[in-house]
C-alpha cells in the first residue's frame, strides 16, 4: 500500500510539473499592464508629422517692433525690482507630481512626440534662429543711417573794437541749427554715400552784419569709395555670405542633432521592449523553478526523492528570483530613460507619462542596401557631412576676404555742396561819409548817405531757392593710399585663412573615411543580426524540444533534477539570446539608417536646409 501511494503521488506530482513546464515552454505570459491605457487621440496614428525645418519667420517671435516697442522697453528698463525665471520657482508639490499611467504608443509616435517636446533638441533648434538674426545683422551694414541735430546757443562777449558794435560794450550772437543727414554703405561697391542738409539761423548786434538775422542752408553730397582693399564686385556682401553660410551650418548641426535624437529614441524604445521580454523570460523561469520546488518537496515527503533534489531545485528558484529582480530594475531604468527623452506630458506634471511600446521587433523585415547604395545615400543625406561641406565653403569665403586685405588701401573721395543765405539785409555805409555810388540810403547824424545793401534779402524759403540754383558751391576730390611696408598682419591673416581652409578639407576627408567604415560596419551588423535572429529562433525551438524530451525521460526516472534544470536553463538562455538578437537587429537597422542619413526619411520626417538669404530693400544697392 505504501508503494502504491508513493507511485500515485509521484504520478500526480510529475503530471502537475509536466503541465507547468509545458505551459511555460509554449507561451510566455504578459507583463503586468494593469495601468495601461488606450492611446488618446493625440497619441494615436493621427499624430501629424512634426515641423522640423527652420525658417527665418520663426525668429519673428523674438523680435520687437523698432517703433511701437519703445515705450514698453523704456518702462521695462526703468521698473524697479528683480525678475526671476519661471524655472527657478519650482514648488515641492509640483516636483512630486507624476502621472502613473502608461500609454501604449508606437515607435513612430514616440519619435514624433520627442521631436516636439524634447528640451535638449529645442535648445539646439534655437541656434538656426539666432543665426537668421546674424544674417539680418550682417545686412544691417547697408541700412541707411539717418542723423539729425537740433540746437540753439547764445554767446555774449566784450567788445574789442570800436567798430565792432555801436553804442554797446557787448557783442552778442545767437545761433539756431537744425541739421539732417543720411549715409549708406553701398552693397555693390562698398563705398559710403552721404547726404547732409545743414541749416543755421544767426542773430547778432554786430555793426557790420549786413544780413541779420540770416538763414544759411547747406546741402552736401559726398562719396568715399575704396578702390583696391575692401573693393570688388559683391565684396561688400561678403560678411552677409559668411553669415548665411554660418546659418546653413547651424541648420546642418540641428539636422545632425535631430538625426541623433531619433536614433536615441529608437534605441530607448527597443531597450524597453527588450527589457519587457527579458523580464517575461525571467518570470517564466521563476514559475518553472517554483513549481519544481513544490513538486520535489512533495516527492521528498513521500520518500521518492533525496534531499539534494529539493536543495538543487530551491537553489535554481533563488537564482531565478534574483534574475527577476535584476530584470525588473533594468526595465525600470529603460522606461525612465525613454520617458524622459520622449517627454510625453499632456497633463503638465513634473515627471512625464510612462510609455508602453506597442511595436515588437520584426526580424523578417529585409534590408536591401548594399555598400554602393549606402555610401551614395551617406554622401547625399548625412547632415554631419553636409555641415562639414558648408564649413569648407565658409573657409573659402574667409580666404577670399583675407586675400583682398593683402591689397593696399586706396580710397577715392569726392564731395559737392551748395549753399545760400537770406534774411533781413541792412544798408551799410562803409566809409561813414558821403558816397558817390550805392543802392540804398542810410541816415547818420541827421544826414542821409548812400550805402550798400547785399542782394540776399528774404526769408528761409528764399535761401532754399537760391541754394538750389547752385550759384554758391564747393567741391573737393581726394585720392589717398595707405599700406604697411611689409604688410605682415595681412600676410599672416591670409596664411591662417589658407590653413583653416586646408583643415576644413582634411576634416571632411577624415569624416568621410570614418563614415565609410561606419557604413561597412553597420551593414555587416545588419546582415549578421539577421542571420543571428534566425539562428536564435532555431536554437529556442530545439531547446524547447529538448526540454520536452527531458521531461519525458524524467517521468520514467531516466533523468535527474539536475538534468532537468540544465535543459531548462538552456531554454532560458536560448530565449534570452532570441530577445537580444531581435533587439540588436532593430538597433542595427537604426544605426545603418543613421549612418546613411536616411533615418529621418524612414520615419517621414522631411528635414531640408532652408535658404537663409534675406534681401531687405536697402541691401539691393
Amino acid at each position: 500500500m505504501r508503494q502504491k501511494c508513493a507511485v500515485i503521488t509521484w504520478v500526480i506530482g510529475w503530471s502537475a510539473l509536466a503541465l507547468a513546464i509545458s505551459a511555460a515552454a509554449q507561451s510566455i505570459p504578459q507583463a503586468n499592464n494593469s495601468n495601461l491605457q488606450p492611446p488618446s487621440p493625440s497619441q494615436s496614428g493621427a499624430i501629424p508629422v512634426p515641423k522640423v525645418n527652420v525658417h527665418g519667420a520663426d525668429a519673428d517671435q523674438f523680435e520687437t517692433n523698432p517703433i511701437l516697442s519703445l515705450p514698453e522697453v523704456f518702462v521695462h528698463q526703468n521698473t524697479p525690482g528683480t525678475e526671476y525665471p519661471p524655472e527657478s520657482l519650482i514648488e515641492e508639490d509640483y516636483v512630486g507630481q507624476r502621472n502613473n499611467v502608461a500609454r501604449e504608443i508606437t515607435l513612430k509616435q514616440a519619435i514624433y512626440i520627442a521631436v516636439r517636446n524634447n528640451p535638449g533638441l529645442a535648445v539646439i533648434q534655437l541656434d538656426p534662429l539666432a543665426s537668421f538674426e546674424s544674417v539680418k545683422q550682417a545686412n544691417a551694414a547697408f541700412d541707411p543711417d539717418l542723423t539729425s541735430q537740433l540746437d540753439t546757443g547764445k554767446q555774449v562777449s566784450p567788445v574789442t573794437s570800436v567798430f565792432e558794435v555801436r553804442n554797446s560794450d557787448a557783442f552778442t550772437q545767437r545761433f539756431y541749427d537744425w541739421n539732417f543727414g543720411v549715409d549708406k554703405v553701398l552693397a555693390t561697391t562698398n563705398g559710403t554715400l552721404a547726404l547732409t542738409f545743414d541749416n543755421n539761423r544767426t542773430l547778432t548786434n554786430s555793426t557790420f552784419a549786413s544780413v541779420d538775422p540770416s538763414y544759411t542752408p547747406l546741402m552736401q553730397l559726398s562719396l568715399d569709395q575704396p578702390l583696391l582693399r575692401n573693393f570688388g564686385w559683391d565684396f561688400a556682401r561678403l560678411n552677409v555670405h559668411l553669415a548665411e553660410s554660418a546659418q546653413r551650418s547651424a541648420q546642418w548641426n540641428y539636422g545632425s542633432s535631430l538625426n541623433d535624437l531619433v536614433q536615441r529614441i529608437a534605441n530607448d524604445y527597443w531597450a524597453v521592449v527588450g527589457a519587457v521580454e527579458n523580464l517575461e523570460v525571467a518570470q517564466s523561469a521563476l514559475r518553472f523553478n517554483n513549481d519544481l520546488v513544490r513538486v520535489n518537496r512533495i516527492s521528498y515527503q513521500v520518500g521518492t526523492l533525496a534531499p539534494i533534489d529539493v536543495q538543487e531545485a530551491e537553489s535554481a528558484a533563488a537564482t531565478a528570483a534574483a534574475n527577476v529582480y535584476a530584470a525588473e530594475a533594468a526595465l525600470k531604468g529603460a522606461r525612465a530613460q525613454l520617458r524622459q527623452d520622449v517627454m510625453l506630458n499632456p497633463s503638465g506634471a513634473f515627471i512625464p507619462d510612462e510609455i508602453d511600446p506597442a511595436d515588437r521587433p520584426n526580424p523578417n523585415e529585409l534590408v536591401h542596401d548594399d555598400i554602393e547604395s549606402a555610401l551614395e545615400k551617406m554622401v547625399e543625406y548625412s547632415p554631419a557631412l553636409g555641415g562639414l561641406r558648408e564649413a569648407i565653403r565658409t573657409s573659402l569665403l574667409q580666404l577670399k576676404f583675407n586675400e583682398n586685405q593683402l591689397l593696399p588701401q586706396v580710397n577715392f573721395g569726392f564731395q559737392f555742396g551748395t549753399t545760400a543765405t537770406a534774411g533781413h539785409t541792412n544798408c551799410t555805409n562803409l566809409q561813414g561819409a558821403a558816397q558817390t555810388t550805392g543802392n540804398c540810403t542810410v541816415t547818420a547824424g541827421g544826414t542821409t548817405l548812400l550805402g550798400n545793401k547785399l542782394p540776399f534779402g528774404g526769408i528761409y524759403g528764399d535761401a532754399l531757392n537760391r541754394m538750389l540754383d547752385a550759384r554758391f558751391y564747393n567741391y573737393a576730390t581726394v585720392l589717398s593710399m595707405e599700406m604697411p611696408l611689409d604688410n605682415a598682419a595681412a600676410k599672416a591673416a591670409l596664411a591662417q585663412a589658407r590653413i583653416s581652409y586646408e583643415q576644413a578639407r582634411l576634416q571632411y576627408r577624415a569624416a568621410l573615411a570614418q563614415d565609410v567604415a561606419v557604413i561597412e560596419s553597420a551593414l555587416a551588423n545588419v546582415r549578421a543580426d539577421i542571420a543571428r535572429a534566425q539562428a536564435t529562433r532555431q536554437a529556442e525551438y530545439y531547446a524547447e524540444q529538448s526540454l520536452h524530451d527531458e521531461q519525458v525521460r524524467f517521468k520514467v526516472g531516466m533523468a535527474t533534477t539536475h538534468d532537468l534544470l540544465q535543459y531548462q536553463s538552456e531554454l532560458v538562455t536560448a530565449q534570452g539570446n532570441q530577445v537580444s538578437a531581435d533587439i540588436d537587429l532593430e538597433n542595427a537597422k537604426i544605426a545603418l539608417w543613421h549612418a546613411e542619413g536616411t533615418l529621418l526619411n524612414i520615419f517621414n520626417i522631411d528635414f531640408e536646409v532652408q535658404d537663409p538669404k534675406d534681401r531687405p530693400w536697402y541691401s539691393l544697392f
